[in-house]
């Protein structure tokens, strides 16, 4: 799966086993080897490749038909909410408005985040 999924990818980005090498900083020997199943990526390689070549690990492992980021994040989002009490009553127009809402929040929060670790704020869990 892996292998086929890599290739995939890599074609649809127009990129030779060469231009993938470049971009993830080894060899085009390597990528031969992960598309014919000789060898096997390690995780922080896999990683390297999704982010290339605009997917998941998820996907290149087979383990989502989806090769779309944003799409792994909305089905990841849908799955936090399935349990949520009341989720399930909302219409599919008020849960899309309701899960944009959520986005919003949670990237305000990450912005907050990033700022009072920058800040260098102390205690608690921004302290290193």
């Amino acid at each position: 799966m892996l292998a086929q999924r890599l290739r995939q990818a890599r074609k649809a980005k127009g990129y030779t086993q060469e231009d993938l090498a470049k971009l993830v900083n080894t060899k085009k020997t390597t990528i031969s080897n992960y598309e014919t199943e000789y060898s096997s990526p390690s995780n922080e390689m896999l990683i390297d490749l999704a982010n290339v070549l605009g997917t998941t690990t998820d996907y290149l492992l087979g383990r989502t038909a989806n090769p779309s980021p944003k799409e792994a994040e909305k089905e990841m989002s849908l799955f936090f909410y399935d349990d949520l009490e009341g989720y399930d009553e909302l219409s599919p127009e008020e849960k899309e408005v309701f899960r944009e809402h959520m986005y919003d929040e949670a990237r305000q929060a990450i912005e907050l985040v990033k700022k009072l670790k920058k800040q260098g704020k102390r205690g608690g869990m921004y302290e290193r």
